[in-house]
């Protein structure tokens, strides 16, 4: 009757186990869901805006207090 018992606990162990990876999976692949055209265009704009406004920060031609107004202008455009 023990081993029995030893078997089925084993088996509720194994069987938890599957159900946490399959949990974790199905939380993977949510994440992976395709991203809509617009949501692609948004992701690709906030990323030129922020290499342009680090572009900016690096100009040497105005007073840092001017450089950082457009650098948050610039960032402000983001969507």
């Amino acid at each position: 009757m023990t081993e029995f018992n030893d078997t089925e606990r084993e088996s509720k162990v194994k069987q938890e186990v599957v159900k946490q990876q399959l949990d974790r999976l199905e939380a993977d692949v949510a994440q992976l869901k395709a991203k809509t055209q617009q949501e692609f265009y948004d992701e690709l704009r906030n990323s030129v805006l922020e290499e342009t406004a680090q572009a900016i920060e690096k100009m040497r031609g105005f007073g840092n207090d001017t450089i950082s107004s457009f650098a948050i202008f610039i960032r402000g455009m983001k969507r």
